[in-house]
């Protein structure tokens, strides 16, 4: 690779590795709450409400629920490793039940918490949103417009993989490796045919995988990947090196697995399951062409000032990456035991 451009793309790798440092340990820092409201006999309902325990501070989000259903109850918690369950019931008028009462969640102006409300109806009916801030009440409807789905899972989708910084380093590792928009654009693409096929068949429930193991094999991809990098033989070119595009596609399988994770918690609306997963994986894939197209915006604006930075740039960025895929590894890991 010609030692301006090594150089222009390790000075836009320092900057997009200082805009992930916020976030180096945990994959998707920003996992969404859940408000769950069940229809039951006679107006009652039964609600849970549910947060993970990985907030940013001074996040403090809450159900606010309608004023004429009132509470029954105190809450029970139910409580596990990785969040907690507030299950409570409420009254609502027999006559109409839950549709045409207002849900909201206060807080959110101040957190970038997604909150997935889903409502399951007398008859076994399931409408679901997503809540976030600008956009805090949702009245329950008979169903959910198509639209609606798309425009709430599309934007999960583009919020999650921006908050994933092993994927999104996975992905700037590519950018690094492969020299020129051809062979970029077709590793790319295949890597984005991978996680697409995994998400789909893992999501659809076609294919069950241990999700702790998943994520230590991801941040070992991450790992493989830094390697690479700062091991380059010109002789000798590794498989990664020589087709970056069979290795794209494989690691891909693996991160779709992820991803399939991660919407397994969202949860998908059950009358909408093939449109819901098709927007979420669009949604993937607007955040990730998103982030490429910054990369390379920022390659050719910036290559005169950047092509004047010391030569000990060239190979921090690929060790930065594998210092902070060494930590995901050791700590997903030893949450395993």
């Amino acid at each position: 690779m010609p030692e301006s451009i090594r150089t222009v793309r390790t000075g836009l790798v320092m900057l997009a590795l200082a805009l992930l440092l916020p976030f180096p340990a945990p994959a998707h820092p920003l996992a969404p709450a859940l408000l769950e409201v069940k229809a039951l006999d006679a107006g009652l309902a039964e609600v849970s409400w549910k947060t993970s325990r990985l907030r940013p501070r001074g996040a403090d989000i809450r159900p606010v629920l309608p004023e004429a259903c009132p509470s029954l109850d105190d809450p029970q918690v139910r409580e596990d490793a990785k969040s907690v369950t507030l299950v409570w019931t409420i009254q609502c008028p027999e006559a109409t039940g839950l549709v045409g009462q207002s849900l909201a969640v206060a807080g959110l102006e101040a957190t970038r918490i997604d909150v997935l409300v889903r409502v399951i109806l007398p008859d076994g009916r399931v409408v679901s949103t997503v809540l976030r801030a600008g956009d805090s009440v949702f009245l329950i409807p008979d169903r959910v417009t198509k639209s609606a789905v798309i425009a709430s899972y599309t934007t999960l989708g583009f919020e999650h993989i921006l908050s994933g910084p092993d994927h999104l380093l996975f992905v700037l590792g590519l950018i690094l490796l492969v020299v020129g928009v051809r062979p970029l654009v077709k590793t790319v693409t295949a890597f984005t045919v991978g996680h697409s096929v995994t998400l789909s068949i893992v999501a659809l429930g076609f294919v069950r995988v241990p999700s702790a193991l998943i994520e230590v094999l991801i941040a070992a991809s991450v790992l493989l990947l830094a390697v690479e990098l700062t091991t380059r033989s010109p002789d000798r070119p590794s498989l990664l090196r020589r087709k970056p595009w069979l290795v794209a596609l494989a690691f891909g399988l693996l991160h779709g697995m992820g991803f399939a994770g991660a919407l397994a918690e969202i949860g998908l609306p059950d009358d909408e399951i093939p449109l819901a997963l098709f927007a979420f994986n669009v949604g993937i894939e607007l955040g990730q062409l998103a982030f490429v197209a910054v990369i390379l915006a920022g390659e050719a604006l910036l290559r005169g000032p950047i092509e004047r930075a010391p030569s000990w740039l060239r190979k921090l960025p690929a060790y930065t990456i594998g210092v902070l895929a060494v930590y995901w590894v050791l700590e997903r890991t030893a949450a395993i035991f």
